[in-house]
């Protein structure tokens, strides 16, 4: 990059790598910029949150029955379309937060249905043969076995967020 740089000499379409370091160490100590970065944080991770609390569940609930999945899907697909947040509620925290939390709840909604139904039929014959209930086994195997699905979710719904944050 340097040596590039230093031979196009052209530091507005191609700057050197000097000046980005000065820039950036100077951008990390002004408080104005450090401010709207913890802004955009709390945007970001308020979002996924209210994603996670929206999407585990349905996800679960969605990934363990398969009625439920069929009823669903329709109208979770319909809803994927991104919306006109700005205009609908104008600008600031709440539509930003919105938009952010609405791109990651279908990203964690699938991947909790995906970790679901990897689970091996087994762990389910298994556990109902040693006479567990459905919330032993939900607790036991559901909720365990689903977890790397469920964190692939919340890592690209976080992903998701900054990409939406306006």
């Amino acid at each position: 990059w340097t040596v590039a740089a230093h031979v196009v000499a052209k530091p507005f379409i191609f700057p050197y790598f000097e000046d980005v370091i000065k820039e950036v160490v100077y951008s990390l100590s002004d408080m104005y910029v450090l401010r709207n970065l913890g802004i955009t944080m709390r945007r970001v991770l308020t979002g996924s949150l209210y994603a996670f609390i929206i999407g585990l569940p349905l996800g679960m609930i969605m990934g363990y029955s398969p009625k439920i999945l069929r009823a669903l899907s329709p109208f979770m697909n319909s809803l994927r379309q991104v919306p006109l947040a700005i205009v609908w509620f104008g600008i600031g925290d709440g539509p930003t937060i919105f938009l952010i939390a609405f791109s990651g709840v279908f990203t964690i909604i699938l991947n909790t249905i995906s970790g679901v139904q990897d689970i091996s039929k087994d762990f389910y014959n298994a556990a109902r043969s040693m006479g567990a209930n459905t919330l032993n086994i939900i607790k036991d195997i559901v909720l365990p076995g689903s977890l790397p699905g469920v964190m692939t979710g919340v890592r690209l719904a976080i992903g998701l967020g900054w990409m939406s944050v306006i």
